[in-house]
């Protein structure tokens, strides 16, 4: 069954980024704020969720659907889809060439398949659980890791400001530690790219399940772990670098 779940699930982020490379660097349509005045959705957004559950509901009728502009519903079959339909809001509105399309699908047991897919870089992540990841059909396998100060460490910033002030402080402390952080604008592209070993760390809190459950996959299936430290909060890295990131971060 996960080989039709994770075909689906490419399939319709590739859709749904088509939908929106075509919009990008256009007008923006139907503005809305959400946590804060900083948080925002578009027209955009909203289109490509639609496209994304109607050919979900077509084509899996039973299944339960979370979406993060509210579309879905429940389901019965025991399969449920966590839905970002444009990751790296900000960076799409304000024309900034980082954002991505993610869809996983979970069953009791965690996530069965997860697709992050980037429509600018023309790159997809798939995995599937037990199965492994890949990149465009190659294989990720992480490497054990960097020590700490040699790390590159990726994370993201929220939208609330008195959560943005506790993000800084602890900033200050994770600057001298590794060596740089980057801040890219899409947790699931940042999960990617750590799957990838393109950074060799991540951290972040004020997360949403949609936010993480393809990217989480990609990181375990390139055999790379992933610790959920409360129900908001993420911290993931290569196999040697994860305690004493986690005790950097927590």
């Amino acid at each position: 069954m996960s080989a039709d779940l994770l075909t689906l699930a490419e399939g319709v982020a590739r859709e749904a980024g088509a939908l929106l490379l075509e919009r990008f660097g256009g007008p923006a349509a139907g503005l809305a704020s959400k946590s804060s005045r900083t948080d925002l959705v578009s027209d955009a957004d909203r289109a490509a969720e639609a496209l994304i559950v109607d050919r979900i509901r077509r084509a899996r009728p039973g299944d339960a659907i979370l979406a993060e502009e509210g579309g879905g519903g429940e389901g019965a079959s025991g399969v449920r889809w966590l839905v970002d339909p444009l990751d790296g809001t900000i960076n799409y509105l304000w024309g900034i060439p980082q954002w991505s399309v993610s869809v996983a699908a979970l069953d009791a047991d965690g996530a069965l398949v997860g697709v992050v897919h980037d429509p600018g870089r023309g790159e997809t992540f798939t995995a599937r659980r037990g199965e492994g990841a890949s990149l465009g059909g190659r294989r990720l396998r992480m490497e054990a890791g960097p020590t700490l100060d040699q790390a590159l460490v990726a994370t993201g910033f929220s939208y609330l400001a008195e959560r943005r002030a506790l993000q800084a402080q602890l900033l200050t402390r994770v600057l001298p530690a590794v060596r740089d952080v980057r801040r890219f604008g899409s947790a699931a592209i940042d999960l990617a790219w750590l799957a990838a070993g393109r950074v060799d760390g991540y951290y972040e809190t004020g997360l949403n399940p949609w936010d993480w459950a393809a990217g989480g996959l990609l990181v375990r299936e390139a055999g790379g772990v992933v610790v959920q430290v409360a129900e908001d909060s993420l911290v993931a890295a290569a196999p040697g670098l994860i305690e004493p990131l986690l005790a950097l971060v927590t």
